[in-house]
């Protein structure tokens, strides 16, 4: 019956993955047999069903009973998507420094030792800064999946609170907010420790240097703001993982996330010292482009329409995403 299925659902669903089946078998047995030693008393089985339900306990109360320990930040439901996600992120926060170090002592072999303690400060950095934005996601997903259900506690419990089984149409695919993570973690290394390399790379018999996008003497003062740029992306890719689902709270949140993250974005970009104010100049002195040639001409109007050009692409992708995270609410 579906009402089972519910039920046990709705216990091992907390319960650590590789225990799941075995409590669930066991869980089902036992509904089965009650209901056997019910038969012929005068009820419907479906009303039989809701009595076993009510003296068995609520699948919160049951669940515990599965568990020694209680109290946690990430709860087992999510334990092990955590670890998965949380390896995923060190493994390629500490690949993308690896390969940063690799690039750099190719370009510049006499600079190996410079590199070699950069990468190691890197990753003593940036370890704890992507531990502590993945932790803090799950740790959201674990305190918003459990406020209805500590609701329901403080009421009487029914069989009728059971949630309703997941629509597989509605379901997140993990590749996706993994994919997400990853992506942004790999950001994350790029601007928060490689942003030198962020411009236009110059060749002129071998590497000779690097055109920056950004202004260099002021970077620094942007970079803990582009951290929690990119933190707070990780952050919606980790809700989304823990949700699993599109629901309204999911779309919200997310909407109200890249609104938060436009509005940084928005503050980045309309600094004026935030990009380099002697870029063409830098072109023109690496010899990429000549002053006064029609290529200079192009990649000037190019350059001091990249403001407006990258305002309008994020506002699009911004709304474009909340619209879509609502169809797809509606349509599941």
């Amino acid at each position: 019956m579906e009402m089972i299925d519910r039920y046990i659902y709705a216990v091992t669903k907390k319960l650590p993955q590789n225990q799941r089946q075995d409590i669930a078998d066991e869980i089902r047995g036992l509904i089965e047999d009650m209901l056997d030693e019910r038969i012929g008393n005068g009820k419907t089985q479906e009303k039989n069903l809701e009595d076993i339900l009510l003296e068995i306990g609520s699948p919160r109360e049951l669940a515990d009973k599965y568990r020694d320990k209680k109290k946690y930040l990430i709860g087992p439901e999510l334990y092990d998507s955590y670890m998965i996600v949380l390896k995923i992120v060190l493994i390629t926060l500490g690949a993308s420094i690896g390969i940063k170090f690799i690039v750099e002592t190719v370009l510049d072999p006499l600079s190996i030792l410079d590199y070699f303690i950069d990468m190691i400060i890197s990753l003593v950095t940036g370890f704890p800064m992507a531990l502590g934005w993945t932790t803090f996601g799950f740790a959201l997903g674990e305190m918003f999946g459990n406020i209805k259900e500590q609701d329901i506690l403080k009421q009487t419990w029914h069989p009728s609170d059971l949630p309703e089984l997941p629509n597989k149409k509605s379901q997140i695919k993990r590749c996706e907010p993994i994919g997400g993570i990853i992506f942004y973690a790999i950001a994350l290394v790029f601007f928060a420790f490689s942003s030198d390399f962020f411009g236009v790379w110059v060749f002129q018999d071998g590497f000779t240097g690097v055109v920056p996008f950004l202004n260099e003497q002021t970077y620094g003062m942007y970079r803990l703001v582009i951290i929690l740029l990119l933190g707070i992306s990780i952050l919606k890719e980790c809700i989304k993982l823990v949700i699993g689902k599109w629901t309204v709270k999911l779309a919200v949140i997310s909407t109200i996330l890249n609104a938060i993250s436009l509005t940084i974005i928005l503050f980045l970009i309309n600094q004026a010292d935030f990009w380099n104010p002697t870029f063409m100049q830098d072109l023109v002195a690496s010899d990429i482009v000549s002053f006064g040639s029609d290529a200079y001409d192009v990649v000037s109007k190019v350059w001091d329409q990249v403001t407006l050009w990258l305002v309008i692409i994020l506002v699009i992708g911004l709304i474009w995403e909340t619209i879509d995270a609502f169809m797809k609410v509606r349509k599941n």
